[in-house]
């Protein structure tokens, strides 16, 4: 037997493959990667004869999922924004704050400013804490730019993540994320004369791998939105969207229309988006830092989402603003607690539901084919995952195999 060969053994898989028990779990289970690839996974005393030879690897009962998935963040940006955190305590609104030059527009400011190389000192720190929550995907976006420039930087640092870290990065062109300084009150010239032009640079330099926006009306509207996705679509890019977080201007619909992988924050989405989303197999991203940073109270209708079967994804949304949120673990209990998700449908969101939510068929589940990308814990039960608070249960990473 080829030495590119593993067998872990002495474990319990949540493999999340649907079936009929709750997590996909495996008990007394046996995994054989090959290379960066799972060949098979089931239980040990079904361990096909082609494998018997293999030096088993015991991990010592404890509990394997896969690797988990951070499927959408702004973890590259210049600066940070806890002034406007205690001017949020002292009682403006986000929307007030954004209106008066500070939001979005303060973090443009610090990213323009910033080196490369800060920008990606910067990151790597953050995307070290993730890793070390057993996270072996990230989807980083632009949008701090706002300027060819500063947008083009921001992806090539992405890029330059994925190939400095043990974690793959799937990037989002988030161009049409806020109106710069110099171009307030004209929202369209900045699509016309920035935003798609940028975007068509950056597919031309291979930085994208989808295309988001921010539909709000401290943004940009249905009919801005849907003129840079008819460019994604032309390019071939698939696109997801920031829809439907502060108010309801049916953009979750929209992105629907679009076939988007995802549309993400949806707090205010009525049920028309939802079932627009079903029919779409668009994943609706939830994201509970967001909703508790800016100390929200109209949560995102989970019911809603479940009789429509919607999948639904869980992502710390990790930002200088409205979620400074570093862990994904706490944004599982997040999801649990204030939202009444259920812990399986926490894990889903950061395996399968994320991978669905970034067009990534190759991970999310522990079955044959998929990348050999897993986390290994500490722990009795995949419950605990979202139950603990500030604690760190994981006993080891394993990325494409190793």
């Amino acid at each position: 037997m080829s030495q590119q060969f593993r067998l872990l053994v002495d474990l319990t898989a949540a493999t999340m493959v649907s079936g009929n028990a709750p997590y996909g779990l495996i008990a007394e289970a046996g995994i054989v990667l090959n290379d960066d690839r799972i060949a098979w996974a089931g239980q040990r005393a079904d361990l096909p004869a082609e494998f018997a030879a293999l030096e088993p690897e015991s991990l010592g009962g404890r509990l394997v999922t896969p690797g988990l998935i951070d499927c959408h963040t702004h973890i590259v940006h210049g600066g940070d924004r806890a002034r406007e955190f205690e001017m949020r305590l002292e009682g403006a609104s986000y929307e007030e704050i954004a209106r008066a030059g500070g939001g979005i527009v303060s973090t443009v400011k610090a990213t323009r400013e910033a080196s490369e190389e800060r920008l990606l000192a910067d990151a790597l720190r953050r995307v070290d804490v993730l890793i070390a929550e057993g996270v072996t995907v990230i989807e980083i976006k632009s949008g701090y730019g706002l300027d060819l420039e500063t947008e083009l930087r921001m992806l090539r640092v992405a890029r330059k993540i994925g190939r400095e870290k043990p974690v793959r990065v799937r990037t989002s062109f988030l161009g049409a994320h806020a109106t710069p300084a110099e171009y307030a009150g004209r929202e369209d010239a900045y699509i016309d004369d920035v935003c798609i032009p940028t975007l068509r640079a950056a597919h031309a330099e291979g930085l994208v791998d989808a295309v988001d926006g921010f539909c709000e009306s401290i943004a940009f509207s249905p009919a801005q939105i849907a003129r840079v996705f008819d460019v994604a679509q032309e390019l071939g890019l698939p696109v997801k969207l920031h829809a439907e977080q502060l108010s309801s201007l049916g953009g979750a619909k929209l992105a629907a229309s679009y076939g988007a992988l995802s549309a993400d924050h949806i707090e205010y989405i009525d049920e028309d988006g939802v079932a627009a989303m079903a029919a779409a197999g668009t994943v609706a991203v939830i994201l509970p830092g967001a909703f508790y940073t800016l100390r929200e109270t109209q949560q995102p209708p989970i019911g809603m989402m479940r009789q429509h079967n919607v999948p639904m994804a869980l992502a710390t949304d990790i930002n200088p603003g409205s979620s400074p949120l570093n862990s994904l673990l706490l944004a599982m209990n997040m999801g649990c607690t204030l939202f009444r998700m259920t812990p399986e449908e926490a894990l889903r969101g950061v395996t399968t539901c994320a991978a669905s939510a970034l067009g990534m068929p190759d991970c999310g589940l522990i079955a044959p084919g998929q990348r050999a990308d897993l986390a290994v814990w500490d722990i009795a039960h995949p419950a605990e995952l979202s139950y603990r608070i500030g604690f760190n249960p994981l006993h080891s990473r394993i990325f494409g195999g190793i």
